[in-house]
């Protein structure tokens, strides 16, 4: 099965699964996002088919199939040990539930398929064997004009599934292209919608958004369209919460989110995430004392956080990073103070690269300084050239030995234990020991 992007495997398998459907004497094209990008002279890593042959038909011609979405003439075929999604022409029937079709009628005339379809840009058909384009929805006209325009009614389109308004944006974002009037008028129109659909589809269609360089101009769309205070109601509210100048020149709070979202470079989902929610505590903890200040705001805003990844149902571990970021994001800035071994360790946490790429995107999206950044990665690069860290002094059982009595203390003992050996203090087993009973032995009840 397909484990990762593979464009020439994607498109060889799905040309078979094609010219099949064809011998067999079924109409069959390219469809959809493929052939979109194929026009905009980049190559897909999915190729989807439609065909005029029924479900049924497409299983028998098949050795190896899995009914996907068979209820709506979806079924997968797994060429060569690719998967490939083969739909079948359609007509749908009402919406009821704002996400999937009643019911659905096949057809065997294409035309009557892609009116069916979400945007123009997306309604294009392609016969690889001549290059040639059916384009019956104005698609090619669209991405000459750099468009995004709903097929038929937008009201309607969005009525049938509400994640299209998102996905107008995140296709505005990554293209580079805009809504066009209609299409932007009937998203606002509905925004207040999208609350229905679930936290597991927001979360799918934001995340593959926000890790491309298209990301912060989708964040302003979402809020210009209505849909970011449905969405994600705690950025909405740093809109227009003003930061001091000197250190945040490029204005609000929302600006400076923006502007480091669009200084990541290839991000993570949870590094992209992070630096959407990194500032969420400081609408709630502006003041204004001898300048603006936001006390607090990266543990309020690791609260707030917390709630927003439960809302977009975040794996627990996905959850935890974005949350820890969110809380920690002004560590760096304290790290060339720190003591060695606070640095060192602070160096060997397994979310400190994202950490610091997350701080030095903040930075070129306010006062514009790297001098920490830099610090750290100086530092890394003295600790490649150090020997692996040793194994401890001294253990629980050692404690023990001494005569102290196990309780939690032990493991802070231990902890500051090894940050004297970091710094120097001590380097054997024997000054490990005389290091315990010298700052510990009174403090302890013996056993």
């Amino acid at each position: 099965m397909k484990t990762g992007a593979d464009p020439e495997r994607a498109r060889a398998a799905s040309l078979r699964v094609l010219r099949a459907l064809r011998i067999a004497g079924h109409e069959t094209y390219f469809a959809g996002g493929c052939v979109r990008d194929l026009l905009l002279g980049t190559m897909p890593s999915d190729f989807d088919v439609a065909t005029a042959a029924r479900p049924e038909e497409v299983e028998a011609l098949f050795e190896r199939t899995e009914p996907v979405g068979r209820q709506f003439g979806v079924i997968l075929v797994i060429e060569d040990g690719w998967p490939v999604e083969v739909a079948t022409f359609r007509t749908e029937g009402a919406y009821t539930d704002g996400r999937r079709p009643d019911d659905v009628t096949y057809t065997r005339d294409p035309t009557e398929d892609v009116q069916r379809r979400d945007f123009t840009i997306n309604g294009l058909l392609l016969d690889p064997d001549t290059d040639e384009v059916r384009d019956r929805v104005g698609g090619r006209e669209d991405i000459e004009a750099r468009r995004i325009r709903a097929i038929g009614d937008p009201t309607r389109r969005f009525a049938e599934d509400r994640l299209r308004m998102l996905r107008a944006v995140r296709f505005a974002a990554v293209l580079d292209f805009e809504i066009e009037a209609g299409t932007a008028s009937a998203i606002e129109a509905q925004a207040e919608q999208i609350a229905a659909v679930s936290g597991e589809r927001i979360r799918d269609e934001l995340l593959r958004m926000l890790v491309t360089r298209g990301a912060a101009r989708g964040v302003r769309l979402m809020h210009d369209l209505g849909l970011l205070g449905v969405l994600l109601p705690e950025v909405q509210a740093m809109a227009g919460v003003p930061q001091p100048e000197e250190y945040h020149p490029e204005g609000d709070v929302l600006e400076h989110t923006l502007q480091t979202l669009a200084a990541l470079e290839t991000p993570s989902p949870a590094l992209a995430l992070g630096a959407l929610l990194h500032d969420l505590g400081k609408p709630q903890t502006f003041e204004v004392r001898d300048r603006i200040r936001f006390h607090g705001h990266d543990r309020r805003g690791a609260e707030l956080a917390e709630q927003v990844v439960a809302r977009l149902k975040l794996s627990r571990a996905e959850a935890g990073r974005v949350v820890t970021l969110v809380r920690e994001h002004m560590r760096i800035a304290d790290a060339p103070m720190m003591r060695r071994s606070t640095l060192r360790r602070l160096l060997a946490e397994p979310h400190f690269e994202e950490l610091l790429l997350l701080h030095r995107a903040d930075c070129l999206a306010s006062h514009g300084r790297l001098d920490c950044y830099e610090f750290c990665r100086r530092a890394q690069a003295e600790l490649d050239q150090e020997p692996a860290m040793p194994p401890p002094l001294l253990r629980g059982g050692d404690l023990i030995a001494l005569g102290l009595a196990p309780g939690p203390l032990f493991g802070e003992i231990l902890r500051q234990l090894q940050d004297a050996r970091l710094e120097g203090a001590v380097s054997t087993r024997e000054q490990a020991l005389d290091w315990v009973r010298a700052n510990y032995f009174d403090q302890l009840p013996k056993s």
